[in-house]
């Protein structure tokens, strides 16, 4: 029971530091909502756990995010969700490039890109953050620990202030569901 407790203290104490990064949400609700606007759409991506984590917040901007709200869907490319796309331009080309191939394939300006990273220092996490600026296309990273080499790169970065991957993961899909859900409100209210 004591590490059950532990870890929620622990769970709370990352969660609460987010209110720090109150600025830098509102500039990312701002900026997918303007993006949305101008009938352009969302990318986003991962490597691992977070590549899961960007599955999941696809899945419901293009579904729906809560049950009962019957909406259109929202645009949104997940770059991770084809595994012939990935094994072919990993032996073809290099792992690092799975990312920023797709996103010059389906990103343009205007468009936002979501990166998830607990490190920030994945290869091709750089490299799509690298294309996406000489693409003009803003980039919105969800990074934690310091957010590593993918925080030089990203228009804004979303660091949690945390070590534990567990801990930066469960923030950086409570930010995705936070963010969506106030970008939702604003594209579809009455």
């Amino acid at each position: 029971m004591d590490y059950l407790n532990k870890n929620i203290n622990d769970h709370i104490s990352v969660f609460s530091k987010l209110i720090a990064k109150n600025k830098e949400i509102n500039i990312a609700i701002y900026k997918i909502f303007n993006s949305l606007k101008k009938k352009k759409k969302i990318l986003i991506c991962g490597n691992g756990g977070s590549a899961a984590d960007a599955q999941h917040l696809t899945a419901e901007y293009l579904v729906r995010l809560k049950p009962g709200f019957k909406r259109p869907p929202i645009p949104i490319i997940n770059l991770v969700s084809d595994t012939s796309t990935i094994t072919a331009c990993s032996n073809d080309f290099s792992f690092s490039e799975v990312f920023s191939r797709n996103l010059e394939a389906f990103g343009k300006k205007g468009d936002i890109l979501i990166i998830i990273s607990t490190s920030g220092n994945s290869k091709n996490i750089v490299n799509v953050l690298k294309t996406a600026k000489k693409n003009k296309i803003f980039s919105i990273g969800f990074l934690g620990n310091n957010g590593g080499i993918s925080k030089k790169y990203c228009n804004l970065p979303i660091i949690v202030d945390s070590k534990s991957v567990p801990r930066i993961q469960e923030c950086h899909i409570f930010l995705g569901h936070f963010i969506f859900d106030e970008v939702e409100k604003k594209l579809f209210k009455k």
